[in-house]
């Protein structure tokens, strides 16, 4: 399954790049019915940059505009390049951050890098459904030197052997080769089958990489591998219902986070499990509950199993000339092994206001582990990791879009943060730092 899943995804970029230099022609996709809409509605000019909104958690499902099989409020904007060609519609969208980071304090670093990623798609109707071929990609191997860039008070995975702390690490380079078949059971009725060699299962909220509310904030929150670390995860199956507004969803996968060698495409077998549950009462509004068992998701920790918890609001209202979207987010691992808990709590907000302005914050409150005190030095012998502490960062950011470059949109911005330290690690990392990132960003557009 894993090399015809490749073959597939890789097809569809080898598609999007041959029929990039094609020019569009007006075009208007077949529909079944207003309460039957597969595929978008489409009419436009050569190389057209189509803003979908969706009337229905129906018609936002089949879209497919996000990782995974995740939801944003029906009325969030999704950006894409789009064409058609013969049965197929060929989709794009993308984003680069060129980053510079300075950060104060004993563990405060500088550090310029990029962040990153592009997804191709191409969708076509298939007997009673829609058949999706989605890639996503990354170039951050390259662009994010040493394994990881600066962030104070993260933690996860590693780097050169060794524990990442007070970084971030680099996404893959495959963060998603997937093929989706949404099959209309009924009127109001979708039955979806999702497979990928490595893709995003029911568990959290759209990953921050992707969500709207974060979609000018170069860099990952705190809470991530609380909250929404397996987005990029191996051997994904993953079934889902969806009637009307509400979303049921199972999936099984490989637990293990992604290695640090990241340009290979990793594997395992399917060992952990997880559950979701999505609403979108309104137009503007969606929620969901998520519960998973992660089997050995860490490296250095490869006997410790982890159940993890989630729960996400999410808010979006278009005005005139501007969006504003927001996320309230809860995330929670239990370790199996010694029922060691930690929480992660986030709230994000993004308003774009007169067509080429955005500004947003994000505020975070996470436990974190005594892995902080160690640095990058090895575990010691008998060294047990719990959460033991909490610390509070708060971000402001702007920028502005600047510039007139055809499907591409550039801003440059900046954000800053300060945060809140205990007791406990004042020693170790000052009383008050804060850290400052200017960057340039390229969307698609």
């Amino acid at each position: 399954m894993r090399t015809l899943m490749l073959f597939l995804a890789l097809t569809a970029i080898a598609a999007m790049r041959s029929e990039a230099q094609d020019s569009m022609t007006g075009m208007e996709m077949p529909q079944q019915g207003e309460s039957d809409h597969d595929m978008h509605h489409m009419q436009g000019a050569n190389d057209e940059m189509m803003n979908m909104a969706s009337d229905s958690l129906l018609q936002l499902i089949q879209h497919h505009a996000t990782a995974g099989t995740d939801a944003e409020p029906n009325s969030t904007p999704a950006d894409m390049i789009m064409t058609m060609k013969r049965d197929w519609m060929l989709m794009f969208h993308g984003v680069a951050f060129l980053s510079d980071t300075q950060q104060t304090g004993p563990r405060g670093r500088d550090k310029l890098f990029s962040t990153n990623w592009i997804m191709p798609m191409a969708q076509r109707r298939l007997g009673k459904g829609t058949l999706t071929l989605r890639t996503m990609l990354s170039f951050e191997p390259a662009t994010v030197s040493q394994r990881q860039y600066p962030l104070l008070f993260q933690q996860g995975e590693t780097a050169f052997g060794k524990p990442i702390v007070d970084g971030q690490h680099p996404h893959d380079f495959f963060m998603e080769l997937a093929a989706i078949y949404d099959y209309r059971v009924g009127e109001k009725t979708l039955l979806s089958f999702y497979a990928a060699p490595m893709g995003d299962p029911a568990l959290g909220p759209v990953a921050y990489p992707h969500r709207s509310s974060a979609s000018e904030n170069p860099v990952a929150a705190l809470g991530h591998h609380l909250e929404d670390s397996t987005h990029i995860s191996d051997d994904v199956i993953t079934v889902g219902i969806t009637h009307r507004a509400i979303r049921l969803e199972a999936s099984g996968f490989h637990g293990r986070e992604p290695d640090e060698f990241r340009w290979n495409l990793d594997s395992g077998k399917i060992d952990s499990w997880a559950t979701r549950v999505t609403l979108n009462p309104k137009q503007n509004w969606s929620a969901q509950y998520s519960i998973g068992q992660l089997h050995s998701p860490e490296e250095l920790a490869p006997a410790e199993d982890v159940r993890r918890m989630t729960a996400s609001v999410m808010y979006n209202r278009p005005f005139h000339n501007g969006n504003w979207a927001s996320t309230l987010l809860w995330g929670r691992n239990q370790s199996l092994e010694d029922g060691n808990v930690g929480n992660g709590y986030l709230l994000e907000s993004i308003v774009r206001f007169m067509s080429r302005n955005s500004a947003w914050t994000r505020i975070e409150n996470v436990d974190r582990t005594n892995e902080l005190l160690l640095g990058e030095n090895p575990f010691p012998v008998g060294f047990q990791e719990r959460y033991f502490t909490r610390v509070q960062a708060y971000t402001i950011g702007y920028d502005r879009e600047v510039g007139e470059i055809p499907h591409l949109a550039t801003a440059i911005g900046g954000q800053f943060t300060w945060y809140g330290v205990p007791e406990v690690l004042k020693t170790t990392y000052g009383s008050r730092p804060v850290g400052v990132t200017v960057f340039l960003r390229l969307r698609a557009h």
